[in-house]
């Protein structure tokens, strides 16, 4: 998608080389948005890679444009982004309180402290950027805000990879408008026409992709087939697993353990975590099939088959009503049991906005050397994209006569 990329420094390829940063070839960017979108296979590995990419070509442009950054900044800026997902679990979000109690964040922390100590304090300043407690607040921006290397790849090179020719966004022009003004990331003036272009692309991504609703079907039916698997496996029932999701399967994991680095099985909770991957995942569920359990052979089925549950979308939350209609069509037809019924119907709220005014801004830097919120200075109405559309969804088997 980049062509050709030279890795910045030893360290950066060091880091790229150790086991931990390797993992994120078995993680998939887009969890199972491949049952929608055939081409969406990239790994979260290829994403780390060119937001690193990315941030060499913004450390360049902020140089050429008077900005001091020194060579160890621009190595530590480097190595933040290029480490800023190692705490992804399989399937990404999906597994976020599903089979830990933890948010990727805090593990990516965890791990690039774990890193740190492997390389002999080296990602000292990458973490303290990380974190923004670094005096520079505008490098922790260049990874983590509204107008960041890990957007800008995320956005162009799931894009690519799904076909969804709407996502493009104009990375080389964003960049070569990026400037420093009082110690905030701002844009150029001149580039104010590809940022809105960028926040409207990202607003068609989210309900084209990442909240399509036949993805989101997907990501709840592989949730319910991991609860439902944990739930046999802590009740003592026999369920196949790898090693390493095993481990998984026969605890609750909270964060405090994370912290502490308990010890289970020879291994840390921390090791263990980093051993887990999509493999792990796709694996059992294959097996998850045979089971003697009809929901957990159910479910699997309907994953690894794509026979995916129906699902609508509507802009006023699912009335109870609804769903004890529902289950009470699955306990007839599926389940006979009601408190099984529950694995065989979702219903929740999916939300997006492109562009949250209430959290940090993106600023238009003009030629009298004043800044105006994109909002102010944008010549159309952006007020949409910063408004929470909230969606509801109802997601069920389709053999029911809803």
């Amino acid at each position: 998608m980049f062509g050709f990329i030279t890795l910045q420094s030893e360290l950066v390829f060091d880091l790229v080389e150790s086991p931990i940063f390797q993992r994120l070839r078995q993680i998939k960017q887009l969890g199972l948005s491949y049952l929608v979108f055939p081409g969406a296979n990239h790994s979260r590995f290829e994403h780390g890679i060119g937001a690193s990419h990315l941030m060499r070509q913004a450390i360049s442009v902020l140089r050429l444009k008077g900005i001091n950054i020194t060579d160890e900044e621009a190595e530590a800026v480097t190595v933040a982004i290029l480490l800023h997902d190692i705490g992804h679990a399989p399937f990404s979000h999906v597994l976020e309180n599903t089979l830990v109690q933890i948010s990727h964040e805090e593990i990516s922390l965890l791990l690039m402290n774990e890193l740190n100590t492997q390389f002999n304090g080296k990602l000292d300043l990458a973490i303290r950027i990380f974190t923004n407690k670094y005096k520079k607040k505008f490098l922790h921006q260049l990874v983590s805000s509204q107008l960041d290397m890990d957007r800008l790849d995320y956005l162009s090179r799931d894009s690519f990879f799904t076909g969804v020719v709407e996502g493009t966004v104009g990375i080389d022009r964003i960049i070569k408008m990026l400037n420093v003004w009082q110690d905030k990331l701002v844009v150029d003036v001149k580039g104010i026409y590809s940022v809105e272009k960028f926040l409207i692309s990202r607003r068609l991504m989210y309900w084209q992709v990442y909240l399509h609703k036949t993805v989101v079907s997907a990501e709840y039916l592989l949730i319910n087939v991991l609860k439902r698997a944990k739930e046999l496996s802590m009740q003592g029932i026999s369920v196949f697993a790898t090693p390493t999701l095993h481990v998984f399967m026969k605890r609750n994991f909270t964060s405090k353990q994370f912290y502490n680095n308990v010890l289970v099985e020879g291994k840390t909770v921390l090791e263990w975590y980093s051993l887990l991957d999509d493999n792990d995942i796709l694996v059992s569920v294959k097996e998850w099939q045979h089971h003697s359990d009809v929901v957990l052979s159910t479910l699997a089925k309907s994953l690894t088959n794509r026979k995916l549950f129906k699902t609508q979308l509507q802009t006023k939350p699912i009335t109870k009503l609804l769903e004890d209609k529902i289950i009470k069509q699955i306990t007839e037809n599926i389940t006979g049991d009601e408190n099984l019924a529950k694995y065989f119907l979702m219903t929740g709220e999916i939300k997006n906005n492109a562009y949250n005014k209430h959290n940090e801004h993106i600023l238009v830097l003009d030629k009298k050397g004043k800044t105006k919120d994109i909002q102010q200075a944008s010549d159309i109405n952006l007020s949409a994209l910063s408004k929470t559309v909230r969606k509801y969804y109802l997601c069920y088997p389709k053999e029911l006569d809803i």
